[in-house]
């Protein structure tokens, strides 16, 4: 059976100027996500909580801008409610703390709840909307964890914020199918950054986290976006329910 010309490969990843919405676009995956999407030919709106950082990358890349607050339906409602998209990116999060069931801050807990999983289904839930009634189907991939996947010491909250987005992914899959709307996430390891490092980066988490782990090294940004912008496109276009993991083979142990 032959393969399929370069020609055709490549069609099945351009976007060709559809619109794609990407939460968390001022944090390191989603802006890495929104770079990849355009130089795919993405018409990228990005939301994030940083309007500095958005500008930003505005600027850099050339895309829209459309912040909002994830943990408020009204200003989710406001902000998506008629807005044409073809894809969206559920890249906004929130880490809480390290800390065990016993000792876990409840408050902690509830916010990451709040912004992980009620959050990305507030985008779902206003962004599907236009896509149904545009007709023209649709991707939608929400940004997991291997958290979600594994017991991870100290992600009481985290764990089970994505846990519930896995979930969010699969009956979305299930309920959104019918209009030829495909849900996916994406479950990564540790992106190794400042912000990770006083924790993931301790010798006595690194050393034995590494070892466990197939490849040994942690992931890369863009090692986590071109997943994600293959999911959009429509080289997945049979791909659908899926909880994909990106950690080196650590949840295969």
């Amino acid at each position: 059976m032959a393969e399929p010309s370069m020609a055709k490969r490549t069609h099945m990843t351009d976007f060709n100027g559809r619109p794609i919405l990407v939460t968390g676009a001022s944090g390191g995956i989603g802006g890495e996500t929104a770079r990849q999407l355009v130089a795919a030919g993405a018409d990228v709106i990005a939301s994030g909580r940083s309007e500095e950082a958005l500008g930003t990358l505005s600027q850099e890349i050339g895309c829209r801008v459309l912040p909002f607050d994830l943990t408020s339906e009204d200003g989710v409602r406001e902000a998506l409610d008629g807005l044409d998209v073809y894809g969206v990116v559920n890249c906004g999060g929130y880490g809480g703390e390290i800390a065990t069931p016993m000792d876990t801050d409840i408050a902690v807990f509830d916010k990451v709840i709040t912004i992980n999983a009620r959050g990305a289904l507030l985008v779902t839930k206003y962004t599907s909307r236009s896509m149904v009634r545009l007709g023209r189907g649709g991707s939608i991939v929400n940004v997991s964890s291997q958290a979600s996947l594994v017991g991870l010491s100290g992600h009481i909250s985290y764990g089970s914020s994505k846990a519930a987005l896995d979930n969010i992914t699969r009956v979305s899959a299930l309920e959104l199918g019918k209009y030829n709307i495909r849900v996916n996430s994406v479950n990564p390891t540790v992106v190794m950054t400042p912000m990770s490092a006083w924790y993931w980066g301790r010798p006595d988490i690194e050393g034995p986290f590494l070892e466990a782990m197939p490849l040994g090294r942690w992931a890369t940004e863009a090692e986590i976006a071109a997943p994600i912008v293959f999911l959009l496109s429509d080289g997945a276009s049979m791909i659908s329910g899926v909880s994909l993991p990106i950690d080196g083979g650590y949840t295969c142990c």
